[in-house]
């Protein structure tokens, strides 16, 4: 989650477009040969409500191209969007469940860490870079990428009249960055998954 591409999720009403149909194709799959229990059903769907959380959290302090994102859940990491994401992901499949659901899991996420991720951070982090110099340099250098440091960040003296670390969570920010839709597109998707599972639970 950075503010140039703003963490884009699989999850938002606006993706669905035909280079969404293999995707599509895998999740109705997965649901077809949905093997679900009611352990995976509620951890998955507490990893789904974090990944929700993290993403309306950090959706609410980014402002693309206008000021850097060191609020929030920026202040520990610098892509809560992505981690967001990440964790939505893992909700689903565990409340899936089936060895579909599991394989598109594990490929996808080998996929996420080995080629999506990394071409991302360096082409966003130039990017950031050239727009706010210094001040990202500094602060990539400080914050962690995914996993959530625990001390908030604190921006050096020499750059600290650059960042702006006054700015709270804002609705105009969370709508701007299609906050809503993702939330909308999850709803959907949890829909879905629980009236699969109700079916296949209630034929057991």
């Amino acid at each position: 989650g950075v503010p140039l591409a703003a963490g884009r999720s699989p999850w938002r009403v606006k993706n669905l477009e035909p280079r969404s149909l293999p995707a599509a194709l895998v999740a109705a799959l997965a649901l077809a040969t949905a093997a679900p229990t009611y352990a995976g059903i509620a951890s998955g769907a507490l990893a789904i409500a974090f990944g929700v959380g993290l993403r309306t959290w950090a959706a609410g302090h980014l402002e693309k191209r206008e000021r850097l994102a060191c609020t929030g859940p920026y202040a520990h990491h610098r892509h809560p969007l992505y981690a967001g994401t990440l964790a939505v992901s893992l909700g689903f499949a565990a409340m899936i469940g089936g060895p579909v659901a599991a394989v598109a899991l594990v490929a996808t996420s080998a996929w996420f860490a080995a080629s999506y991720f990394p071409r991302k951070e360096r082409s966003e982090s130039a990017s950031l870079e050239a727009i706010f110099g210094g001040a990202y340099t500094t602060y990539r250098a400080c914050v962690p990428a995914l996993v959530p440091a625990r001390a908030a960040y604190v921006p050096p003296i020499e750059v600290a009249r650059d960042v702006d670390l006054s700015t709270g969570w804002a609705a105009r920010r969370y709508l701007a960055n299609d906050g809503h839709g993702t939330l909308l597109g999850i709803a959907a998707g949890v829909a879905i998954v629980a009236w699969r599972a109700h079916a296949v639970l209630a034929t057991s």
